[in-house]
């Protein structure tokens, strides 16, 4: 074993560096935290290559002399504590002074920095860890660092680095937070000479959350009124019941003390307080400002002080259901009058079911011809979705090829043969182990469950199909197909669409409008940060394009859209169409065979876009052996 040493000073900053700085985000919160505690109110970012390859963090705080300069590249040093008990009531957002040290041993740092009563400021250049230059230079009251070369000492954190999509994207998400959580400082980001975002000091949290994310946001906002018990204070911003949230929880942030964190105990409580008010998979956009006694929290349990943890869990989470809940509830209240018990709602075409002077056999629909094979398949390709067949009613809709929450009764009547005696399907398809139900001739279609699953007799026992699953099955081949093919159908808007997106998105947009507008959509831009919706693809439903375009927008923050790897893109963009499918419609004998038949002619009929099963065989010896029966 070989003899135990001290390591020298510049490998353990590289270590530390490894802990405090993850990636090109983790330098500039450093950084910018830094400058907050200094008192600036103007912070400028630039960053170029995701920041790998160049950073610049420039403010007009306080600004420090030659001294102080030098001995803030030591690590451990730093004007935010004196000792230990300190630790209970830290209030700053840096305070280990392990961020200069740390990101100057990985990098090649320069730090120019100047007092307002000193004539001139100084300029430190740093390599790996080593100063290279000390000396004199003109510049105004504040600090300015660049960092170049981020993890050129360290080729193996830097090969773990994302695309510079993705480091963009968590330096951007960073800035946000530290932009919302200090208001009355004003920020300016630049990517290169791109400018991302650019906000003036604003009076509250509402301008600035106007400012950063758009002021179309805060229409489906709900104010929390400040609540205050003991030294917990809670306010901020939070979803309206009855709109549709986001599909991750990327815009769910909470701020402690004014410290962007993330805590299970907030985010539970949140979701609780939104329990059966959103559908699952969605999630509410809030804004929680939190204070506390900083004794009563700790800070300093991750390295890269993201997360925090509470000395009284229970009570923080009990604080924050009990005045979101009444909240949250009273403005989920119909606010109109409740109807008379003798009134009855008009009824709809579609509530009825299509008349028909004479049956359909099955044998009389044809399938329609097969398309182009998009799909890598062992066998030859299977036919489409039968072209509809009725011999009485209106024709169908020349937007009921697709689901939604408004028309899936409607393709369900327009798409599906007339009304036939003949309620049983023949599968096409293997089931999962070669079942034996789907082996035998049909099943027979008997009833529902709470309009979720649809029942069918099996000769080898009872099938429970899974509705949704399986219209998100259908829906996610369907427009796969059509992506592939690249020969999506447009279906023109009488009226655009106004579109209004935070400066993030606005540049995502503005990057993949010519992907989205080739796969069915015309976008067009409209002045800063706005745009139009002039038409969309027909298997999406007008009224859902703006929610659907955040949700993917979402998407392409988290995962970005990458012209090598088109073909995952354009998966992630039917597996998100396929789940706005809805589970209306009538349910009967022709809707489920038309629902089935279908499916049976989807490629991998057996799970759903997310991995879950569209249907579940239960054997009949399974039955008899549930009810005791002896066979």
């Amino acid at each position: 074993m070989p003899p135990i040493r001290i390591l020298p000073d510049t490998v353990a900053n590289q270590i530390a560096a490894g802990e405090v700085i993850e990636r090109p985000a983790g330098v500039v919160k450093e950084l910018v935290e830094n400058a907050i505690d200094a008192g600036a109110t103007r912070v400028e970012v630039e960053y170029r290559n995701g920041g790998r390859s160049f950073l610049r963090v420039e403010d007009n705080g306080s600004g420090m002399s030659e001294e102080e300069a030098l001995l803030a590249l030591e690590r451990h040093a730093t004007s935010k504590i004196r000792q230990a008990e300190d630790l209970l009531s830290v209030q700053s957002f840096g305070f280990r002074g392990e961020a200069l040290p740390s990101i100057a041993s990985v990098s090649k740092f320069t730090l120019r920095t100047r007092r307002p009563e000193d004539p001139e400021g100084t300029e430190i250049s740093v390599d790996s860890g080593k100063i290279r230059q000390v000396k004199s230079c003109g510049m105004s009251p504040g600090t300015r660092i660049e960092v170049r070369q981020l993890f050129a000492p360290v080729p193996a954190r830097r090969k773990f680095l994302k695309t510079d999509l993705t480091e963009a994207g968590h330096i951007v998400q960073s800035l946000r937070l530290q932009a919302l959580a200090n208001p009355e400082t004003a920020f300016r980001v630049t990517e290169g000479p791109r400018e991302v975002f650019n906000t003036a000091v604003c009076p509250g949290l509402r301008e600035r959350i106007g400012e950063i994310y758009g002021w179309s946001v805060l229409s489906d906002l709900l104010v929390i009124p400040s609540a205050r018990e003991g030294d917990l204070e809670l306010n901020g911003f939070i979803l309206q019941p009855g709109r549709p949230g986001r599909s991750t929880r990327q815009d769910m942030l909470s701020f402690v003390n004014r410290r962007p964190v993330q805590n299970r105990t907030l985010t539970y409580a949140l979701l609780e307080s939104y329990h059966n008010l959103l559908a699952r998979g969605r999630y509410p956009q809030a804004f929680l400002f939190l204070s506390i006694n900083p004794a009563g929290v700790d800070v300093n349990v991750h390295p890269a002080k993201r997360e925090i943890r509470f000395r009284d869990e229970s009570r923080v989470r009990s604080f924050v259901i009990r005045h979101l809940l009444p909240l949250i509830r009273n403005a989920a209240r119909p606010q109109s009058p409740t109807p008379r018990e003798d009134s009855k709602p008009t009824p709809r075409r579609e509530d009825f079911p299509p008349q028909s002077s004479a049956p359909v056999k099955s044998s009389d629909i044809e399938p329609a011809p097969a398309k182009a094979a998009v799909l890598p398949k062992s066998s030859a390709a299977k036919p489409g979705p039968p072209e509809p067949v009725s011999t009485a009613g209106p024709p169908p809709q020349p937007s009921a090829d697709h689901f939604s929450p408004k028309t899936a009764d409607k393709q369900a009547s327009a798409e599906r043969p007339a009304t036939s005696s003949d309620t049983s399907v023949t599968p096409r398809a293997p089931g999962p182990g070669g079942t034996a139900a789907w082996r035998e001739n049909s099943w027979m279609y008997i009833g529902d469950w709470k309009k979720r699953f649809a029942l069918f007799e099996a000769p080898s026992g009872l099938v429970m199909l899974h509705l949704k699953a399986a219209r998100q099955r259908i829906q996610f081949e369907k427009v796969l197909r059509e992506l592939q093919a690249t020969k999506t159908t447009s279906q023109p808007l009488l009226f655009s669409q106004p579109l209004e997106l935070d400066p993030v998105s606005s540049s995502l947009m503005e990057e993949n409008r010519s992907t989205l507008n080739q796969h069915g959509f015309s976008i067009e831009p409209f002045g800063r940060n706005f745009f139009r919706i002039e038409a969309v693809p027909t298997w999406l439903d007008p009224a859902s394009a703006e929610d659907f375009l955040r949700d993917l927008l979402h998407l392409a923050k988290e995962e970005g859209w990458n012209p090598e790897r088109m073909d995952r893109s354009r998966e992630d963009l039917a597996r998100l169409a396929s789940r706005w499918v809805s589970n209306a419609g009538m349910l009967n004998a022709d809707t489920m065979r038309w629902l089935l038949k279908n499916l049976m002619e989807c490629d991998n009929p057996t799970v759903c876009p997310r991995g879950h099963p569209t249907y579940w065989e239960i054997s009949e010896s399974e039955l008899n052996r549930r009810f005791r029966i002896k066979e």
